[in-house]
């Protein structure tokens, strides 16, 4: 069954930024959260943003780090490098684009 979001994640309203990735469960460092971007040059910004990657906000204290991986498929996956506890936001910290654009 496909499922945009990993079990522990869910989508709530951020403090940062518009919308977050939240942790519904403890989650420890190391866990592999999944895909969040593939890349592609014929998007804008070269990325195609997946579920996760539509919502994980930057922040310059993260708690996860957005891993390149390329093979089979260019891609971005969230892996969390801190304990993260109920609740708490997930964040990483990014330069992917300018947001200013």
């Amino acid at each position: 069954m496909y499922r945009p979001l990993p079990p522990n994640v869910t989508i709530k309203n951020s403090n940062i930024d518009g919308l977050g990735l939240f942790a519904v469960e403890p989650i420890v460092s190391g866990t592999d959260l999944g895909m969040t971007h593939i890349f592609d040059d014929r998007f804008e910004d070269g990325l195609i943003r997946l579920p996760m990657g539509g919502f994980f906000n930057h922040s310059k204290t993260p708690n996860c780090k957005a891993v390149e991986v390329l093979s089979p498929i260019h891609h971005l996956r969230l892996v969390v490098i801190s304990n993260v506890n109920t609740g708490e936001e997930l964040t990483a910290e990014y330069t992917m684009y300018d947001p200013t654009k």
